[in-house]
């Protein structure tokens, strides 16, 4: 049972915090929903599918670090996704010319074709997620979460 569900019928809770149980439901549902996939359809996980989607927006590939804060996790864990990887000839390591000890990753020619038909087919899996609502809707919940994420930035600047 989802903490949603526990709170279902509990008065005392705020509409806010069964808002955000909500959003945090939702969220595990579909990341489980796409890991699953993911791994059925194309024998790899979640982070390997994130790494790769950095680095097809970055054509010019990206140093560990870099790849490590726009992924938000150590660099330990990239380096071992990224090996693995360079190792199936999806992206390959770059030393970079005025500093060889450090390394450019990018996608090779192999990684770009299956990245694409991954991000097309996780495309329709997360249009599917949101079917239920209305074009309209998905606008309008777009809309509202983008005025909770910029007050929420706000505040966090402001506190810092």
């Amino acid at each position: 049972m989802d903490l949603e569900a526990r709170l279902v019928g509990q008065a005392q809770h705020p509409e806010a915090l069964r808002l955000w149980l909500r959003l945090l439901t939702c969220s595990q549902l579909i990341e489980k929903q796409v890991r699953s996939r993911l791994r059925e359809q194309f024998d790899t996980t979640l982070p390997r599918f994130d790494l790769m989607a950095q680095l097809e927006r970055a054509p010019d590939g990206l140093k560990m670090n870099e790849l490590s804060k726009r992924m938000m996790v150590t660099g330990g864990n990239v380096t071992g996704i990224t090996d693995q990887l360079v190792s199936e000839g999806l992206v390959q390591r770059v030393v970079v010319a005025d500093d060889r000890r450090v390394c450019r990753i990018s996608l090779t020619a192999k990684g770009r074709k299956q990245f694409a038909e991954m991000a097309r087919v996780h495309e329709g899996w997360i249009v599917q997620a949101f079917s239920a609502l209305s074009e309209r809707e998905i606008g309008t919940l777009h809309r509202l979460l983008g005025r909770v994420k910029e007050h929420t930035q706000h505040r966090t600047e402001s506190e810092s």
